[in-house]
């Protein structure tokens, strides 16, 4: 096995299990100081995007099933009500992150690059994920960033497969690591 294989796996090892946390996980996060990586909520059947897709025209986009906007709103009601303190929320250029996003009703939304899909063009993995790791090592703030992305991103900083609406825990420094993740 590679090295980065191990690494990989080791990674996913420390966040298996939906509750993989030291103690109670709305506690930690109450605490602020973390990034939450969130896949967006569920989308209408398929992967990757249709033939044609553009961004900025939805229409061309595999987007939220109606299933998908009510997981993204109940979601955001259970982080409100669990008063997780959140200072800022970013996203994929993409509708279906950007809308998960919106629905969560955290904050004000912003585009960060990284967060775009590779989905289709792997030669970006690396670029996308140096990005996603500077953002997360350099978050210090007392709240906690909401990073709103996709599926490959998710993994290729922190080696966990996530389900549509879940959400990975990562702690900010110079050596960001996977603390838990939830399925709201």
């Amino acid at each position: 096995m590679r090295r980065r294989d191990l690494l990989l796996a080791a990674l996913a090892s420390t966040a298996a299990g939906p509750w993989a946390w030291a103690d109670e996980p709305f506690e930690r996060l109450r605490a602020g100081g973390l990034v939450i990586l969130m896949r967006h909520a569920q989308t209408v059947p398929g992967t990757g995007d249709p033939p044609g897709f553009r961004f900025g025209d939805c229409a061309t986009q595999r987007n939220l099933s109606e299933e998908g906007r009510d997981q993204a709103r109940r979601i955001g009601e259970k982080l409100r009500a669990e008063r997780v303190p959140v200072d800022r929320v970013l996203t994929s250029a993409w509708c279906r992150c950007r809308d998960t996003a919106e629905l969560l009703d955290l904050g004000p939304v912003e585009h960060l690059q990284p967060l775009d899909s590779f989905f289709e063009d792997r030669s970006l993995r690396d670029r996308h994920r140096a990005g996603m790791l500077e953002f997360i090592g350099a978050w210090r703030d007392p709240g906690n960033a909401v990073l709103v992305t996709h599926q490959v991103n998710i993994m290729a900083v922190s080696g966990v497969f996530p389900a549509s609406g879940e959400v990975v825990v990562m702690t900010g420094g110079e050596q960001p690591r996977v603390v838990g993740r939830l399925r709201l």
